[in-house]
């Protein structure tokens, strides 16, 4: 249905793409990968024809329509729900508009006004429905409750909403155009771990074929039937999810530098005999044919190294006491938004806990109580009395980094004892390096200030770790990165993440936040999910049981009323006789 073919693209300050081949078809869902700055957005602006490739083709079936969901979706926080999902209608969403306008106008107009008013209204009117304006209400009506909203919903503003809820609204606007191949550009940012588990069950439900680019691992494994790798700026395709196509890589990979280092083993022996037998009078002309063979040959090519990523260990760390950090009776009230009620948590030396919980549901809140950036309502939160050392690494680096300074300066300030050649060591490990280094934070990526934050919590050491999303804009080798210097690192970790391989990785304890308190679950991930699983059973065998108790005793009721009803009908029957006798 759409095709790439040896797509290329230079811009001004360099080549993004060389040589990108790749097609999806008819029930495949593609996975983009590849570090950031590989070029998979840059795809997606060719493909809808926001740029030009340099050369190659887009090859699309005719009459196919494409639908972009992009990293940062419209919605326009006034509108309504219903308003907003009409949006993907732009025009008849704009006669709606106008058409509401007029209505309103027609309360205060005079006799004059209002007859030009109705005229203006019926034809409105006409053009309304000669769009099937109606009709497209009515799609929109059927699209709400396929995202989740009820038809009460759909009259709420969009900014009453959450992240995750309104990337949902984005989705419905983009499906409302039943478009023929979806792109998805990190579909999973900033939303909760519940609605990305509610989209991978949705966009699993749908025939459309699709491409999407995202660095969540555990997504890409549950959607993807292809990946492609961009890497130099090369596409390369695998058939399967994404833990296939690592399989597949490393298979690859090795049986490459097996066949590379045999040909240059066969190659050293056939110079050797060369170089020894050229002068020969006997031999000289077996070396010539033999020189005059390996000219001929086809040379397989070294297995590129990998790509440039993080490289980095947390510093030694002084051995904590026991009690990490103790939270007892907290109690935690914004206006009156109640966040935590009597909640209760022990970290001990060693934990690495995970806090799950919907968007809003005080995760990052809890972390900020934690350093005492905060203080509780009630209750109280109080890091454990020997050698308990913090440091913390903040959801929102725009805020927590100074935007004016440079990224030699921001690392200089916290290490005024540091040589020049130490900082630029250190800052050469988070991928700064030459002019890179004299950047203005405010000039920086996402993921740069995520990298530079990083760097500055290496310039001092901590044995209690408080991480507020590290993950988020780091591509998936430098979350690998992370997952590595994490699991050889002494200390106490407590973190907040949406990225379920991530946690998966690190975590030996899940605390989840139910009703403003916090439910321990002493065990991995994994053992968090089948916990879960195993609630979600009960409650629903819960639920078919009150339902069968409810039937049954509606049936009983109904069978003791036709008792009943038939012994009153007797009665009346006998009474009657006795009239008669």
């Amino acid at each position: 249905m759409l095709r790439l073919d040896h797509i290329s693209k230079v811009f001004p300050n360099g080549e993004a793409l060389r040589d990108i081949c790749w097609e999806v078809k008819a029930g495949e869902r593609l996975g983009l990968v590849g570090a950031n700055g590989t070029g998979k957005t840059t795809q997606f602006r060719i493909i809808t024809g926001e740029i030009e490739p340099s050369s190659g083709d887009v090859i699309k079936q005719p009459g196919i329509r494409i639908a972009y969901l992009s990293q940062e979706f419209d919605i326009v926080q006034g509108n309504t729900v219903h308003e907003e999902l009409l949006r993907a209608f732009s025009e008849v969403h704009e006669i709606k508009q106008e058409m509401h306008h007029v209505q309103v106008a027609l309360e205060t107009a005079d006799e004059q006004e209002m007859t030009r008013l109705l005229r203006q209204l019926e034809r409105l009117q006409h053009d309304f429905e000669s769009r099937d304006g109606y009709g497209l209400e009515l799609r929109v009506d059927k699209i709400l409750p396929e995202i989740g909203f009820t038809l009460k919903d759909a009259e709420r503003l969009v900014s009453e909403f959450s992240g995750g809820w309104q990337m949902r609204i984005g989705l419905g606007k983009v499906m409302l155009q039943e478009p023929h191949v979806l792109l998805l550009d990190e579909p999973t940012n900033h939303i909760d771990l519940e609605t990305i588990e509610w989209l991978e069950g949705y966009l699993r439900g749908l025939s459309t074929p699709m491409v999407i680019v995202s660095h969540d691992r555990f997504f890409l494994d549950r959607i993807c039937t292809n990946i492609v790798e961009i890497e130099r700026g090369v596409s390369t395709s695998y058939l399967g999810n994404y833990s296939t196509y690592l399989e597949q890589k490393q298979i690859n990979r090795e049986a490459q530098e097996a066949t590379f280092e045999r040909q240059q083993k066969e190659l050293e022996r056939q110079q050797e005999f060369i170089d020894r037998f050229r002068a020969s009078a006997n031999r000289s002309t077996q070396a010539k044919s033999r020189e005059r063979q390996l000219e001929k040959w086809d040379l397989v090519e070294a297995p590129e190294s990998e790509e440039r990523t993080l490289r980095f260990r947390f510093p030694p760390c002084v051995r904590s006491g026991r009690e990490v950090a103790i939270i007892k009776d907290l109690t935690h009230v914004y206006d009156d938004n109640v966040i935590f009620l009597g909640a209760n948590l022990l970290l001990e030396r060693g934990d690495r806990v995970a806090l799950l919980g919907p968007n809003g549901a005080g995760k990052s809140t809890l972390l900020r109580l934690l350093m005492g950036s905060e203080t509780p309502s009630e209750g109280s939160i109080t890091l454990g009395s020997h050698n308990i050392v913090p440091a913390y690494f903040e959801q929102n680096q725009a805020e927590a980094l100074d935007l004016t300074k440079t990224v030699l300066q921001t690392i200089a300030e916290q290490v005024p004892q540091w040589k020049d050649s130490e900082i630029r060591g250190l800052l050469g490990r988070f991928l700064f390096s030459d002019d890179t280094v004299f950047k203005r934070v405010g000039e920086l990526s996402g993921g740069e200030k995520a990298r530079l934050a990083l760097a500055k919590m290496m310039t001092r050491s901590a044995n209690f770790l408080i991480l507020d999303e590290p993950t988020n804009h780091l591509d998936i080798p430098a979350k690998e990165m992370i997952e590595e210097a994490l699991n050889e690192y002494e200390g106490t970790v407590i973190l907040v993440s949406h990225d379920r391989h991530f946690i998966s990785k690190i975590a030996n304890k899940i605390v989840e936040i139910v009703d403003g308190t916090l439910k321990l679950c002493p065990g991995d991930y994994e053992y968090y999910l089948e916990v879960k699983a195993r609630e979600k059973q009960q409650l629903q065998e819960a639920k078919e049981a009150a339902a069968r108790e409810k039937e049954l005793a509606e049936k009983r009721a109904k069978a003791k009323e036709k008792e009943k009803a038939r012994k009153a009908k007797k009665a009346a029957e006998k009474a009657n006789d006795d009239d008669e006798e």
